[in-house]
């Protein structure tokens, strides 16, 4: 039997997407502050048969140098709206959809994050996840007080402090009924099924009773996008859907197998991981009239923001390149404090004997990474997307886009057909009671985190129903 794919869908709450395709004429890029576009998208998501929308964001400009500063501004990176506060509104609209929405545990604090997210999902019940990132820009850093940007693996090391304590918060304070509400007796809150959380650690001391009780899924759905080593094995540790940009089949294969084996070194379910690349479908009635999109396309993107991509994922200055000849991707200059897993991508693409001009590489991470654009016809689109996931093992896609409203209508229009015609999209149930939650919907478990998740594992849980 054909496993369908889980589909979330990528926004940003500001005028650009990745694409970078804001100055095209069909892109509107102020729809971001209209409550009406996220409304009627999330409607939209609903009824394609997308389990999610994931709102990217970041808390600062991303470049970590002033003079490119300018160039994010023109290109359309900010402003950008908290993201968060668009939830309660398009949870209304669309009333089975989950929402999976991004916080830094570099810059924000264990409790206010933790009640952040139970509110969240109290209020939506139980659909939220959060994207867990440690943010790789210096801006970010100089923004919040800091002088400088922390290393690479001390962020993930504060990471694993900070779910500590969030784990803590969320698990091991109120029991499941400490809620009594008994008028009679005049008791709101058995106060004998609620305990302060104590924890001292390097980075956070936390002590006291939240003041927020359970919530449907007591713990946000945990996402996670980082492919560095250290990304891997925080992801490994504490994701349950991992977010991939899919440079190619090899190389996503390589990041499921080597995930899915350092999480059962853990202790946990290597299959109860999903995985998730990020893909751009340039869909058209025709295989001619997606390419003559493509080619639009390509004719309004700047490659100076291929080239900030580069520099912010990898390090890479692309302006020290030569102009001409070939490019050798083993030696590449890389510079900062950066994801370190693109350069690891590009090392190993020297290493098998691909080569790259300087235009070549900034045609390929023209869309935020080689290898996300899926080009043609609806069916050949489905073709591709069951391809690669035989091919990887992967559990369904994060869909970006070209064009804002656009681009989704045309996935929905031609490609969302095909895959229910294949069975590998479900018709959306009207019965409220199938998969009530976002990690009911994702994981086919119970509500809560799975009893082999270290956030449950290593906590009390007194009073908790699976």
């Amino acid at each position: 039997m054909t496993k369908p794919f889980i589909l979330t869908y990528v926004e940003q709450a500001g005028p650009a997407a990745d694409s970078g395709l804001w100055n095209h004429p069909d892109f509107e890029p102020e729809l971001f502050k209209k409550p009406s576009y996220w409304n009627a998208l999330a409607r939209q998501l609903q009824d394609a048969g997308f389990a999610a929308l994931f709102i990217a964001d970041m808390p600062s400009i991303g470049s970590d140098i002033p003079s490119q500063h300018e160039h994010q501004l023109r290109q359309g990176f900010g402003p950008r709206i908290d993201p968060t506060y668009l939830i309660p509104g398009m949870s209304r609209a669309a009333e089975r959809l989950g929402f999976v929405v991004t916080s830094s545990i570099t810059y924000d604090h264990p409790y206010r994050l933790a009640r952040k997210f139970a509110t969240l999902d109290h209020l939506t019940g139980g659909r939220v996840g959060w994207n867990m990132v440690t943010t790789n820009a210096r801006q970010a850093a100089l923004n919040h007080g800091l002088a400088d940007l922390l290393e690479h693996d001390d962020r993930y090391d504060r990471g694993d402090e900070f779910l500590a304590v969030a784990y803590a918060l969320w698990n091991d304070s109120w029991d499941d009924d400490a809620v009594r509400r008994d008028a009679a007796s005049g008791v709101y809150i058995d106060s004998d099924k609620v305990r302060p959380v104590d924890h001292r650690g390097p980075r956070f001391s936390v002590q006291g009773i939240p003041v927020f009780a359970p919530s449907p899924q007591r713990t946000p759905v945990l996402f996670q996008a980082g492919s560095s080593e250290r990304g891997r094995e925080f992801a490994a540790t504490h994701a349950e859907v991992v977010y991939l940009n899919a440079a190619s089949a090899e190389e996503t294969s390589f990041l499921v197998s080597d995930i899915r084996n350092r999480a059962e070194k853990h202790g946990r379910d290597p299959q109860s991981l999903r995985f998730l690349p990020r893909i751009i479908p340039v869909v058209g009635p025709t295989r001619a009239d997606a390419e003559r999109k493509y080619e639009d396309f390509v004719d309004h993107h700047d490659e100076g923001s291929a080239g900030f991509v580069l520099k912010q994922w990898a390090g890479i200055d692309v302006d020290a390149l030569p102009n001409t000849g070939e490019i050798n991707l083993d030696d590449l200059p890389v510079k900062g404090q950066t994801s370190q897993h693109t350069a690891d991508y590009l090392r190993r693409l020297s290493r098998s004997g691909r080569r790259f001009t300087k235009r070549d590489l900034l045609r390929a991470y023209a869309f935020g990474g080689e290898g996300n654009v899926q080009l043609g016809t609806g069916a050949e689109i489905a073709d591709q997307l069951e391809r690669f996931r035989d091919e990887t093992g992967v559990d369904g896609f994060n869909v970006a886009y070209m064009l804002r409203q656009h681009s989704l209508d045309d996935f929905v229009q031609y490609v969302v057909p095909e895959l229910r015609a294949r069975g590998l999209l479900v018709i959306p149930a009207t019965d409220h009671s199938i998969a009530r939650t976002l990690r009911e919907k994702l994981t086919g478990t119970g509500p809560q985190l799975p009893i082999d998740h270290p956030g449950r594992r290593a906590h009390n849980l007194a009073g908790q129903t699976a």
